[in-house]
């Protein structure tokens, strides 16, 4: 496993996350604590040390479970936790992004996880109530207090993220150091803007769901029997192009020895070096499969065969300003 900086600042994150978010058995299938342990330990084993969780994950057993097995090496590791989701549905304001909300939020999540300071705190989802202004200040006041290291936030358009670092550079606050989305052959849009954005930004881009809800991972290419229990898609839902890319991805593994889920995680990090795919598991095995990726160097003509199933169309005004590219600029076209 090796290292790259969160964003434009100087911390040392592993080139894959260690997603928590089936911590714990509440809310359906997951995973027991002892297996969380088991799959925690191989994690760090393999050199990485970023964990992954939200306020919200399992019921807020999954932050539990994190905090009770990094007791005696919490600082190890670089803690990520998320707030916005409501904590209780019968109030109003315990749902948001707003400031009472990220400071009730945020004292949660630090009991539940056994710390006095959150590594990465991550904005979970746009709250179009809350003014932007508001959240940035408020993160801030937190970074001011020692209780938030470096903020990110998740599932939430370009236009926001930008206009949000924009403000947070103009008035000395603490900018957003990362990106959440989610990012997989069958889910390209972040190619869009989100993407191009964050490069720009120097953000780190944390991606989830690499293998699409598990369409990628080889349950329904291999004939190895029905999928697993607790598989978050129905064989009998999946469309022919879904169908089409799971193929070829099987494919493409069968040829490199690899394994599907292997060759999908490791296609999503040709994209741009800012990319840390975001690797969940149920079992250790899973895991270690997972962990394997990092191993697999996909080959351009393989890179191409993967594309050329699950193209993807970057749409206006990507696509109007290169095709009219040659034509505004002429003789002086860039190249």
């Amino acid at each position: 496993m090796r290292y790259r900086l969160l964003g434009g600042s100087g911390l040392r994150v592993s080139e894959l996350f260690l997603g928590a978010m089936t911590f714990g058995e509440q809310g359906g299938v997951g995973t027991p604590p002892e297996e969380c342990r088991r799959i925690l330990d191989a994690y760090a084993d393999a050199g990485g040390n970023v964990v992954d969780t939200a306020i919200n994950y399992r019921g807020g057993a999954s932050e539990e479970i994190v905090g009770e097995l990094l007791a005696g090496r919490r600082d190890r590791f670089v803690v990520g936790t998320k707030y916005t989701v409501s904590r209780d549905r019968d109030d109003p304001n315990a749902a948001g992004n707003h400031r009472k909300n990220l400071r009730l939020s945020l004292e949660t999540s630090l009991r539940r996880l056994r710390t006095d300071y959150i590594d990465i705190y991550w904005v979970h989802i746009w709250d179009r109530h809350t003014p932007i202004e508001e959240t940035m200040r408020a993160l801030d006041d937190e970074v001011g207090a020692g209780r938030i290291l470096y903020v990110g936030i998740s599932d939430t358009p370009a236009w926001v993220v930008s206009h949000a670092n924009t403000l947070a550079h103009w008035h000395g606050w603490t900018r957003f150091a990362g990106l959440q989305v989610p990012y997989n052959l069958l889910q390209r849009d972040i190619e869009r803007d989100l993407l191009p954005m964050a490069e720009a930004f120097g953000m780190t881009v944390t991606t989830w769901s690499p293998l699409a809800g598990g369409i990628l991972s080889g349950k329904f290419t291999q004939p190895d029997g029905p999928p697993a229990p607790g598989t978050r898609v129905n064989p009998a839902s999946l469309t022919d192009h879904q169908c089409r890319v799971a193929t070829v991805v099987q494919s493409v593994a069968d040829d490199l020895g690899a394994s599907p889920s292997q060759v999908a995680i490791a296609w999503t990090r040709t994209r741009s070096p800012a990319i840390h795919p975001i690797i969940g598991a149920r079992r250790l095995d899973q895991l270690l499969d997972n962990i394997g990726a990092l191993d697999v160097d996909l080959p351009a003509d393989a890179v191409a065969q993967l594309e050329s199933v699950a193209a993807f169309d970057v749409g206006f005004p990507t696509s109007f300003i290169d095709e009219t590219t040659p034509w505004v600029f002429g003789a002086a076209q860039p190249h």
